[in-house]
């Protein structure tokens, strides 16, 4: 399945910086650890309209590195993978 966002929409993957985290000899539950911040573009909507009816492009582009903010966002699932779809007001950066 494929999704298309529309507008200024953007749907990232996050990317796991550390696979698993421990703590001594305490494994931290995948409930409990903290999510990353950086993440991947997968699709892009059309743009941004203006009050006056002009349509700017997104400044990010699919392939993109991203920095999102903790609570950014909606989650979704699709085929089993996790994916944020958030509007590209709330990306932090782009990663270089």
């Amino acid at each position: 399945m494929k999704i298309k966002p529309i507008k200024d929409n953007i749907v990232v993957k996050r990317l796991d910086e550390d696979s698993e985290k421990k703590v001594g000899s305490i494994i931290i539950p995948d409930s409990a650890k903290e999510k990353p911040l950086t993440a991947e573009v997968i699709a892009v909507g059309s743009g941004r309209i203006l009050k006056d009816g002009k349509k700017v492009p997104l400044e990010v582009k699919v392939g993109d590195k991203v920095l999102v903010g903790k609570y950014s966002g909606s989650e979704v699932k699709l085929d089993g993978k996790e994916y944020l779809i958030l509007k590209e007001d709330e990306v932090l950066g782009i990663v270089e």
